[in-house]
This record gives C-alpha cells, structure tokens and sequence, in this order.
C-alpha cells in the first residue's frame, strides 16, 4: 500500500511492480484511481455481472484513463486470456490497474504471468493467495486447477 490507495476497494492490492488490481469498481472509483495516477485500467470482469460498474468505459475516459476489457468467463479461463493481460500490459505502459469482480481472476492470471516471469513458484503463489487460491480451494471451479497447474506457464 502507498498513502492514497483506495484500499476500501473491494480486495485492493499493490503489486511489488507498482501494478494495482482489485475486484469490482463503484461509479466514484474512476475518480479515486485518476487521483492516485492510474493511467489504465483492464477489467476481465464479464459486463453481464450484477456488480459490474455500468458504462466503465466512459466514466474512465472522463477521467484521462485509457481501458481495456478482456471479458473472461468464471468458470472458463484460457490461456488466451492471460495473454491478452499480457499484450495490455504491454501496450499501455504506465501507472495500471486491473480488476474484475472479487480480483480473483486477476490475481490468478499474475499468479502465471510471475511464473513466466521468472518469479520463484512459492512467491508467486503466496501473492495470489493473498486473494484467492484456486489450487487450494475446493469450490474453484476446476478450469482454474487446469489453467494454473502448478504455474508452469
């Protein structure tokens, strides 16, 4: 955490590579995140949720912040997913956020993207479990064991 986060944000994080990522945003976040310098945000959150933030984009255009969706499915995440993060990330440098509605699906997705990156597996997996441990919670749909499996990415 930096002084200025909006850690009331449904599970605020603050990656050691400066990247910010949470679960769902409210009509005043946009605001909150231009404040704080976010110049991005990627939301993998599916549009159709009830707790998804109505007109997303709009409301972070008004504040300068550029967004990506990358609707991922709960119960169906692919590897192409995570490398469209990947391309996001890249193609927007700069202060990022990236959310979805409980900053489970984000929070996965780093899991691998550390992995790839060369992040030790333990670490890496004890930054996801901050949040969210599909690998260890019975009740994760089976598409996320699939999809992390062990973190070799």
């Amino acid at each position: 955490m930096q002084p200025g986060d909006p850690a009331d944000i449904r599970n605020w994080q603050r990656r050691p590579d400066g990247i910010t990522t949470s679960g769902r945003l409210e009509a005043g976040d946009p605001a909150r995140l231009a404040a704080i310098g976010v110049r991005h945000v990627v939301n993998l959150a599916l549009d159709s949720h009830p707790e998804a933030l109505a007109e997303e984009s709009a409301l972070l255009a008004a504040e300068g912040i550029a967004y990506t969706h990358i609707p991922v499915p709960f119960d169906a995440p692919t590897p192409a997913h995570v490398a469209a993060l990947a391309e996001a990330l890249a193609a927007h440098p700069g202060p990022v956020h990236v959310h979805c509605i409980m900053n489970w699906r984000v929070t996965a997705f780093f899991y691998l993207l550390d992995c790839a990156a060369g992040v030790p597996e333990d670490e890496a997996r004890a930054r996801m479990a901050k949040v969210w441990n599909p690998l260890e919670d019975e009740r994760a749909p089976e598409a996320w064991r699939a999809l992390l499996g062990g973190g070799n990415a």
